[in-house]
């Protein structure tokens, strides 16, 4: 497939992909954006927790929602509860999740030993939907012959809008190597979208990722963890974006920088910005801060030291203050 502008999307990544950081990864580069994995039972059953992961603002467009569960009827109240929602344009489904707890309640990967249960779900779900569906997979469960060829046809055939495929089974969990060249037959098996998934982290991979699958786009989950600027430098250097990115406007420091030290100052803005932003959404939370405060200063000389410092913090504004000086600290030397 020869697509010359083909888009990016962040992964739905629970306690990751939250509102304020999906609105970054947006003004980062990210072309699309989905929410974090929300059960549709703890929807229909009004769960203020997960009706806040489905939360969105008028920052975020399009907005896409992504449901799981093992129970059909479940699946189809839920997807009828976001339709509900106007800025709702596209529901993802999850068949991807390998964790324990959501494949022992017949969801997530575990529906791809299923395929009529799975495609009945989906089918169900378009009924009652006034938006366009779309599908996260992964390549099978790793018991048994693969299923996500056969799955993805079925899916088109019913009208799913995109897929997305990550190239592992469930049983491999995140261990070994994502298999591209799967990835590659379902592309060429169906005639929806395919967005590759699984070990794109740089332009060299995302790139080797596009040219081995003929995927319509790619999906960046693990790499873009506090580090959302990956959308911004791997569209650099593919030559699909021109302009500064915003942690280098009027910083007359950026072209005499070492990589560390650019690191350095590109994670201070992204920082500073996600803080915002939990304001602006009125998401603020300390343990959703916590979290990526970690993953901001992950990889960074000294940062196991100021992680350790974090857990004496008690209060969240000083959290925040701590973890931007700490970064705009090591962007100054």
């Amino acid at each position: 497939m020869n697509n010359s502008n083909p888009p990016f999307f962040l992964a739905p990544m629970e306690g990751v992909s939250d509102l304020p950081f999906r609105i970054l990864a947006r003004e980062c580069g990210a072309d699309f954006t989905i929410s974090e994995f929300t059960s549709s039972t703890a929807l229909t059953r009004g769960s203020v927790k997960s009706w806040t992961k489905v939360s969105t603002h008028p920052l975020e467009d399009p907005f896409i929602p992504q449901i799981f569960g093992g129970d059909i009827n479940e699946m189809v109240k839920a997807t009828e509860l976001l339709c509900d929602n106007r800025s709702v344009e596209i529901i993802d489904i999850n068949f991807g999740c390998p964790a324990p707890k959501v494949c022992r309640n017949d969801a997530g990967a575990a529906l791809l030993g299923k395929p009529d249960k799975l495609v009945k779900m989906v089918e169900a779900c378009i009924d009652v939907s006034d938006v366009p569906i779309s599908a996260k997979l992964r390549l099978g469960t790793g018991i048994g012959d693969d299923t996500a060829i056969e799955i993805s046809e079925r899916l088109e055939e019913i009208g799913v809008f995109r897929l997305c495929v990550h190239g592992r089974t469930l049983k491999q969990g995140y261990r070994g190597e994502a298999d591209w060249s799967k990835i590659s037959k379902i592309v060429d098996a169906v005639s929806i979208p395919v967005i590759a998934n699984g070990d794109v982290v740089d332009a060299k991979s995302a790139s080797a990722c596009l040219s081995q699958t003929g995927a319509a786009g790619v999906m960046i989950g693990r790499g873009a963890i506090g580090n959302p600027q990956v959308f911004y430098q791997i569209k650099q250097e593919m030559g699909l974006i021109n302009g500064k990115a915003p942690w280098i406007k009027d910083n007359d420091e950026w072209v005499d920088s070492d990589e560390i030290k650019r690191d350095f100052m590109a994670r201070s803005w992204c920082w500073n910005r996600y803080v915002e932003l939990t304001k602006l959404t009125e998401t603020e939370n300390k343990n959703a801060l916590k979290r990526h405060a970690i993953s901001f200063t992950k990889h960074l000389p000294g940062g196991s030291k100021f992680r350790g410092s974090l857990q004496e913090v008690k209060e969240i504004n000083q959290l925040s203050k701590n973890v931007s000086d700490w970064l705009k600290n090591g962007a100054n030397k």
